[in-house]
């Protein structure tokens, strides 16, 4: 993709932007400011979502559905988002999952969904910038480069986004904090970054024809052997309590507070120095004729019902504007069953379909398959 295409996207959008002013680099804060106006607009546009609903472009085959339900601990720190024709351009989308948690979890998980979009914006349009200008103005960007400058982008975005929130003396996030799934659907291909235990699942065709689920995301737990390892190397500790049987958690090296259950996170600044880190783990995945459709969840909707059943609760629902509550609704009646006298937790969804209804009939209903694994396409870049 060529760095024109998104300026006249700017200048198309907003008048009142000029293309000179969003040439500019990022550090200035003038393309920061040209993003938010773009999220402003769209917004005006219905092409974003914030709530639970649909949203979908007359411009593309793309189209979203959103669900979150608050749990029985209060009030619902989870939240999401949906861009449609993301900064003006008409094959892209984004799609994001946060998940709060600690005494603040509401108010940082929403201002992290508010800050990620634009600066991901504005530091992808930098570093086209920077490629296009090293190669030439009249060359496309190949496959190759463009996931390149999109993971460099991401992890600029999720580093600067940590650090401003916790320079933000009006939030307190020393000891609260969120999660960050987002994917990036640019034309045919998927760019997934993810902070935390939010996971994105894929459904796609076998070659029976038999609908399974592609998990394109890591449940980052402390107890992974890599995350352990980073934690233990900051003088962390990782261990569970005895009444959370298969639960770990990262502690500070005195053992106290929070025990925190994820190894990645914005905020959460008390145990940043001992292994927590907000590094996003970027993957990509060209999306083919066989790929239906990509659900967004919290930890709330994946504690309880399996990939499986998340692409067998999709696939199933006629309607699709009702797909990511059908999912939500399960998952709420599988807390009551599966989860007995454990508060439930917040759960939320997105599913994003690829394909129009008429491009695409729903595949025939099919048994129940086992956990899939991340496969070599969804290894990290």
């Amino acid at each position: 993709m060529l760095l024109p295409s998104l300026l006249d996207g700017l200048a198309r959008r907003r008048s009142t932007v000029s293309i000179k002013r969003s040439r500019r680099s990022c550090q200035n804060d003038t393309g920061r400011e040209a993003a938010d106006e773009l999220a402003k607009d769209a917004k005006k546009s219905e092409l974003m979502l914030k709530s639970s609903g649909i949203v979908k472009s007359n411009k593309s085959d793309n189209f979203a559905s959103v669900c979150s339900k608050r749990g029985q601990k209060g009030i619902n720190q989870d939240c999401a988002l949906v861009w449609e024709e993301f900064g003006c351009q008409e094959d892209m989308v984004f799609c994001g999952i946060f998940d709060g948690h600690g005494p603040w979890g509401h108010v940082v998980a929403k201002r992290v969904r508010e800050s990620v979009p634009s600066s991901l914006l504005c530091n992808w349009q930098e570093a086209l910038t920077s490629s296009t200008t090293s190669i030439g103005m009249d060359v496309d960007v190949g496959l190759d480069r463009n996931v390149d400058i999109w993971r460099q982008s991401c992890l600029k975005t999720y580093a600067s986004i940590d650090q401003e929130l916790k320079q933000n003396t009006k939030i307190d996030s020393f000891r609260s904090g969120t999660t960050a799934l987002t994917i990036v659907k640019q034309g045919e291909n998927l760019i997934v970054a993810n902070v935390g235990d939010s996971r994105a699942v894929l459904a796609t065709l076998s070659d029976d024809g038999s609908l399974v689920p592609l998990q394109l995301t890591i449940d980052f737990r402390p107890n992974l052997p890599e995350e352990a390892e980073r934690i233990k190397q900051s003088n962390g500790l990782v261990f569970g309590l005895h009444d959370e049987p298969g639960v770990y958690r990262v502690w500070m090296p005195n053992g106290e507070t929070p025990g925190l259950a994820i190894s990645r996170a914005f905020g959460d600044y008390c145990v940043k120095d001992f292994g927590l880190i907000s590094v996003p783990h970027v993957t990509q995945r060209s999306i083919t004729s066989r790929d239906k459709f990509v659900i967004l969840a919290s930890d709330g909707v994946w504690d309880v019902i399996s990939n499986q059943e998340a692409v067998e609760i999709v696939s199933s629902t006629l309607d699709r504007e009702k797909s990511a509550k059908k999912l939500v609704e399960c998952a709420v009646r599988a807390w009551k069953y599966k989860k007995r006298g454990i508060a439930m937790d917040d759960i939320s969804a997105i599913c994003l379909f690829f394909h129009s209804t008429s491009s695409s009939p729903p595949p025939p209903p099919q048994p129940v398959h086992s956990f899939i694994k991340p496969s070599k396409e969804a290894a990290g870049i």
